[in-house]
């Protein structure tokens, strides 16, 4: 992300000629602009679509004071869009502080990816102590056709049993494997309840 020069007043720039505003001028000259603007602006904050949203809320902004009279629309289409892109910045860096700032329990909204991996990591012990308790045939099964990508004809021919009998070891082994994490889930959504 390029450093931004220094935030410039808001404010139109003194009047000088009547022919610079209006509508039609001001959106000619935002026509011209808007490329050179949205690239400009997507350099500093690193989104393409970030970029064209601000050039869009430059538009409507500008639309409603399209009576102004500048001496360089264009230039300050520039600045007031460069500004916007300061304001956006700024904005999001004081979000992530106070995002940063606060504990995990006073985090409102999806649980973080560090947070989904624990509980996948979580899981899947779970599920692996669940198949331990498996007779060896059944985990044997289920690790043929999960781990090995082996077919149930091929697992089958392989142990010498029926594609039925697979079927059926198959459906036990899924069944512990699910009702582990219903059980382990409850038993949180129990523990959390009982902590508030």
């Amino acid at each position: 992300m390029s450093e931004l020069p220094p935030h410039e007043p808001c404010g139109p720039p003194p009047a000088t000629e009547p022919s610079a505003g209006g509508s039609e001028a001001m959106l000619q000259t935002f026509l011209q602009q808007q490329g050179r603007m949205e690239k400009q602006l997507s350099r500093w904050v690193a989104c393409r679509a970030t970029a064209a949203d601000l050039v869009q809320e430059l538009f409507i902004r500008l639309w409603r004071r399209k009576d102004v009279q500048v001496e360089d629309l264009g230039q300050y289409m520039m600045r007031s869009a460069r500004n916007l892109a300061i304001d956006h910045l700024r904005s999001q860096r004081s979000r992530l502080r106070t995002e940063s700032a606060l504990l995990p329990e006073q985090m409102v909204g999806a649980p973080s990816a560090v947070e989904d991996g624990h509980q996948a990591d979580h899981d899947l012990h779970q599920v692996d102590a669940a198949l331990r308790t498996l007779p060896e045939r059944t985990r044997h099964v289920f690790l043929l056709n999960r781990i090995h990508g082996q077919s149930y004809s091929e697992i089958a021919g392989a142990l010498g049993i029926s594609a039925s009998a697979v079927e059926k070891h198959m459906m036990r082994a899924l069944q512990v494997c699910k009702d582990s994490i219903d059980m382990d889930s409850s038993s949180r959504n129990s523990h959390r309840k009982a902590r508030s």
